[in-house]
């Protein structure tokens, strides 16, 4: 959530930071925040006034009944004070809901660094890695995994509906061996602590991550329970600490998880919806951060490295991208793309998405630290990236180590945890 002080004192420099998102009426939603702001202020000003006049006229009161003298009139006046007071609080109230409803539906102002633009404008950072050549013509993974007997879309779409692959035998094995190896990085290494998650969450825990009320219609919600499927573990593990007060040694705060993601709207534009590429139900590892405003991006950068060290070690190629604001999610000020090449395909493909949401989450989930002893608390930054998301990493592998007979070697990395160096029919 956006910080009403900003709303207030640097209006035009919040406009133009997020036009860069190609938001159209953004001048009039920060309009309409101020104004009512600045009707709740006054309101608020009104009260304070009338109930220090009371205060006043409550000692007149009491003079006048110890003199034997009527205070009938400015009893009278003060039932009338009583009711404004009344009637100023409930359109206090009634303000402070509207100011929230619309702070919740502003998205994030991006970082200075991001550029203007859509889903085009991307900037390449760097890439690593040279895409596999074959000496014969390489296939898509949902050919090699169907023959292979390891994918299984028919039956997944029988039982759930399209988007639901199913994996058998060493396909399971190989993502299990995935799951593992990613986990097992990212806690022994890069120094995260391995938390498992509900994967049911409520009202609150998908607001504080900024995925209500702006995306209801594309989540999954028990309406029974009113708990909804996580998109991602980002959810569960950033509301961790909802509504908690951290102290001087708590920060930074590392967190590796596992989960199953849902997604109502994979695959609803009508394309890159064959296979494994957009799915509804997917596993991923997620890393999640608090850190101190000061340490923001540079934890961006490391949390990007860490994610693509993965990749180097499954030997795969990939290049990061910086989104242009057009593009970026909701929540986040910036965010880097990993997308690894899938030569069966011949496309990029997004397999880690990084980024920093400065104090927007937290301002949503209260989520704050005190930066040393008597010192005033400060809201965290939060951080979340994907290292890694499962579908597109399975595709990666299958297509970028495929042979001409259809079978498929397994990385030097994932062989021993796994018990085979080869898929083959």
């Amino acid at each position: 959530m956006l910080d009403i002080r900003q709303i207030r004192e640097d209006p035009d420099g919040l406009a133009a930071a997020l036009s860069r998102r190609d938001i159209d009426d953004i001048d009039e939603q920060i309009a309409a925040v101020r104004s009512s702001d600045t009707e709740r202020r006054d309101a608020i000003s009104q009260v304070n006034d009338l109930k220090a006049r009371r205060n006043e006229v409550s000692k007149r009161v009491g003079e006048l009944k110890r003199s034997g003298e009527s205070a009938d009139e400015l009893i009278a006046e003060m039932r009338e004070v009583g009711d404004e007071i009344d009637r100023l609080d409930d359109r206090v109230a009634a303000l402070d809901a509207s100011i929230l409803e619309r702070l919740l539906a502003l998205p994030n102002a991006p970082h200075d660094d991001v550029q203007p633009g859509g889903e085009d404008d991307a900037q390449l950072l760097r890439a690593w890695g040279d895409p596999a050549t074959f000496d014969f013509e390489p296939r898509p993974h949902w050919e090699l995994g169907e023959e292979l007997g390891v994918l299984d879309l028919a039956r997944g779409s029988k039982i759930s509906g399209s988007g639901f692959p199913v994996l058998r035998g060493e396909g399971a094995r190989l993502q299990r061996g995935l799951i593992n190896y990613m986990l097992d990085l990212h806690g022994s290494e890069h120094g995260y602590e391995e938390v498992r998650v509900p994967y049911l969450v409520t009202r609150d825990s998908m607001t504080g991550t900024g995925q209500l009320p702006k995306f209801a219609e594309e989540s999954y919600q028990s309406e029974r329970d009113d708990l909804w499927l996580i998109p991602t573990a980002e959810v569960p593990v950033t509301n961790l600490h909802r509504d908690e007060l951290l102290g001087p040694e708590d920060v930074p705060v590392r967190y590796v998880a596992y989960s199953p993601c849902f997604r109502r709207e994979a695959g609803a534009a009508g394309k890159d919806t064959r296979g494994l590429l957009r799915v509804h139900q997917f596993d991923k590892v997620e890393l999640v951060r608090y850190e101190t405003p000061e340490r923001s991006l540079d934890a961006l950068e490391e949390m990007t490295q860490e994610a693509c060290t993965v990749l180097e070690r499954l030997g795969l190629s990939y290049r990061v991208v910086r989104l242009a604001g057009g593009d970026l999610g909701f929540s986040s000020a910036m965010t880097y793309d990993i997308e690894v090449w899938a030569p069966g395909v011949e496309r990029w493909l997004e397999v880690s998405s990084c980024s920093t949401f400065t104090d927007y989450q937290a301002r949503r989930a209260s989520i704050r630290y005190r930066p040393a002893v008597g010192e005033k608390p400060r809201y965290v930054h939060t951080l979340n990236g994907s290292a890694l998301a499962l579908p597109r990493v399975m595709v990666a592998l299958f297509e970028t180590y495929q042979e001409a007979d259809g079978s498929v070697r397994v990385p030097e990395v994932l062989a021993p945890l796994v018990g085979f160096d080869r898929i083959s029919r």
